[in-house]
């Protein structure tokens, strides 16, 4: 006899069937022998994500979802996109004076990465800066220092004073971050809040975890021993006092999913959420000013000119944080 949950997902699977409608279905489980553990004594369950498209929407190609085109609008242009690949964002604010600071991660293969900082306020490059060659999945600021991913398991550090003088001067000056990285469970994509990074693994074959890490005044890193469940395929993370926003993705040709989980509960089965789709290629996500920005790689010279490229997006989108958080 089917469990309840495997009855459920029968059952949406056969309306998908009758009614032709895209459902995404992701399952538990972690990687290796843990996940097969997981799958065989858990029940799967389904997160179903809301499909229904508009119109035209505001950016290059189909729309993604009515959900997605009602709460996000253009924002500033990604530079350097016929060069290097963006992936994480992060916020830096009060960086000179009272002004704030978006910083975007970018890589190209075989050469140094970008850190890129955008004023919000004009949308304009007021620097750029190179740093050793690494996939840039998350970058984030706190306590004195930059947070950016330095391998698959590892985050590098950043004197923000370093950072700072690097993105005044002119042309492309190299910044070295401080000290060895940093080893952890995940790194594929990080944030901070409240004087903690959070970072954790991309999976596409299922769920996996993240790490909650505080932040000590020397820029290291105490873990705190509790796993979260983020999503299948996470690209990028933003965190607000009440909840978790995943940004999910995985090849050109397919949309993404942003998931609204509120904060509490570890478990996705357990959490009150909601998912929605997205453009393609969507990467990290960033809060400043009561709105989240949200960066796309689908611009870059890699893909851009690929007509499998399902939207081809070469600005940040933004939707305010109260569009996103009321949906859980």
């Amino acid at each position: 006899m089917l469990s309840r949950r495997r009855m459920a997902i029968a059952l949406g699977l056969a309306g998908v069937l009758a009614t032709g409608t895209a459902v995404t279905v992701a399952l538990t489980g972690g990687s290796g022998a843990s996940q097969a553990a997981t799958q065989s004594t858990a029940a799967l369950q389904a997160i179903s994500c809301s499909t229904a498209t508009g119109g035209k929407p505001f950016y290059d190609g189909p729309s993604a979802s009515k959900v997605y085109d009602a709460r996000f609008s253009n924002s500033a242009a990604v530079p350097n996109l016929s060069t290097h690949t963006p992936q994480g964002i992060g916020t830096w604010w009060n960086w000179d004076g009272s002004k704030d600071l978006l910083l975007v991660a970018a890589y190209r293969t075989g050469s140094n990465s970008q850190i890129i900082g955008i004023d919000p306020a004009t949308n304009k490059t007021v620097g750029v800066v190179a740093i050793a060659p690494t996939h840039g999945g998350g970058i984030t600021t706190s306590n004195g220092w930059a947070f950016v991913q330095g391998g698959t398991n590892t985050i590098r550090k950043y004197r923000l004073s370093d950072l700072k003088a690097g993105l005044k001067k002119a042309g492309t000056p190299y910044v070295k971050a401080v000290g060895a990285d940093r080893k952890v469970y995940g790194a594929s994509f990080l944030t901070s809040y409240g004087g903690y990074v959070w970072s954790g693994k991309f999976n596409d074959k299922g769920r996996d975890k993240m790490y909650q890490y505080k932040i000590n005044s020397n820029g290291s890193l105490t873990t705190i021993n509790k796993a979260w469940e983020v999503p299948t395929k996470t690209q990028g993370l933003m965190v607000t006092g009440t909840h978790f926003v995943f940004s999910t993705s995985y090849g050109r040709t397919n949309r993404s999913n942003l998931y609204v989980v509120r904060r509490g509960q570890p478990d996705l089965d357990k959490a009150k959420l909601s998912c929605f789709r997205a453009p393609s290629m969507s990467e990290g996500i960033t809060e400043y000013g009561g709105r989240a920005y949200l960066v796309f790689e689908s611009g870059s010279h890699t893909y851009r000119s690929d007509p499998k490229t399902l939207n081809v997006i070469t600005h940040l989108h933004k939707a305010t944080i109260s569009s996103l958080t009321g949906l859980a």
